[in-house]
């Protein structure tokens, strides 16, 4: 048999070559379950093959609707779209995830947002275990304090932080000698809201403990939100307009 039945993803490969590399490295559109650990997965959108860690996972719900499974632990086979905004929304306008299901799919005008809303819970659930465990200072008396000391893994800036208050804690990071990534994609009733104090401005998180964790939580949100380099490759400006 020709034609979609012959792809693990359901989709038309430009030529065989391309569904044989499929079928050999696992890199297909559709998984086979949260318990299908293969490192890469291939676009929807895109048709690249990348990390897992750089993308989103979906999963059809039992009445057909489009669920998003941003820790991938669902049941059932999922697909994988690129871990951008505009990439979500894209494939929600073109109707990709009926053909990578190989079923009717409903996938709702807000999957972007939805999207969005929890990434950004997760990662300030994450923030606000690491204020639990005291290694998340607020106010910037205290992050100043720890950005002299030179402890801070990540310093977070309200996106509606006063300018000069910025300017003057980055001033005191390379007074500590070490310039930790900066953080500006929450605002400040986000960040008082999950770290139990209103209108946080400024955040600072120590190294140690889960702060690696917290720290891949909040980039993947921001990457999420602001696109990409125009070669590709995620773009974090609030992470020091590190490129990984």
């Amino acid at each position: 048999m020709t034609g979609t039945s012959d792809r693990p993803d359901g989709l038309a490969a430009a030529d065989p070559d391309v569904a044989a590399a499929d079928r050999s490295t696992g890199e297909a559109v559709a998984d086979r379950g949260p318990r299908d650990r293969a490192p890469l997965r291939r676009c929807i959108v895109t048709r690249r093959s990348l990390p897992v860690g750089e993308l989103v996972r979906f999963v059809l719900g039992p009445d057909g609707a489009v669920v998003p499974d941003i820790r991938q632990r669902l049941p059932g086979r999922g697909v994988w779209v690129t871990a951008r905004r505009e990439l979500v929304a894209e494939a929600v306008r073109k109707r990709m995830f009926g053909r990578a299901f190989r079923a009717e799919a409903r996938a709702g005008e807000d999957l972007a947002e939805l999207v969005g809303s929890q990434l950004r819970q997760s990662a300030l659930g994450a923030l606000g275990l690491e204020r639990k465990a005291g290694r998340l200072a607020l106010g910037f008396a205290e992050v100043d304090a720890r950005l002299r000391r030179g402890s801070v893994a990540l310093l977070l800036h309200a996106s509606d932080a006063a300018a000069d208050g910025v300017r003057k804690l980055d001033q005191a990071a390379h007074a500590g000698g070490k310039v930790p990534p900066v953080c500006r994609v929450f605002t400040s009733a986000e960040l008082g809201l999950a770290l139990g104090r209103a209108n946080v401005v400024h955040a600072a998180l120590d190294t140690g403990g889960a702060s690696g964790a917290a720290i891949a939580r909040c980039r993947r949100y921001e990457t999420y939100m602001t696109g990409s380099t125009p070669d590709g490759r995620a773009h974090r400006p609030g992470f020091a307009g590190r490129t990984e």
